[in-house]
């Protein structure tokens, strides 16, 4: 198997992990709203699951920027 090759399988594992980050992070933050509305919490914690949501979905972008640039650096070489 040649490096491109390789860098080819290695690009497409960061594109599952980012999916399943973005996906995952969408039903725990739906979970959270749910759950927190159901047992009637205070909106601060209502407000830090928010930020944890937040903070799963830049990482994604910021992730997803990185994955587009070595995407770009393969398909030059």
């Amino acid at each position: 198997m040649d490096e491109r090759d390789e860098r080819e399988k290695e690009l497409a594992r960061m594109g599952r992990l980012i999916s399943i980050v973005i996906a995952g992070t969408m039903l725990l933050w739906m979970a959270a709203q749910w759950i927190g509305g159901e047992l009637g919490l205070p909106d601060e914690y209502v407000f830090l699951f928010d930020l944890f949501a937040l903070a799963g979905f830049l990482w994604a972008i910021f992730v997803t920027r990185q994955l587009w640039r070595k995407r770009r650096e393969l398909d030059k070489s």
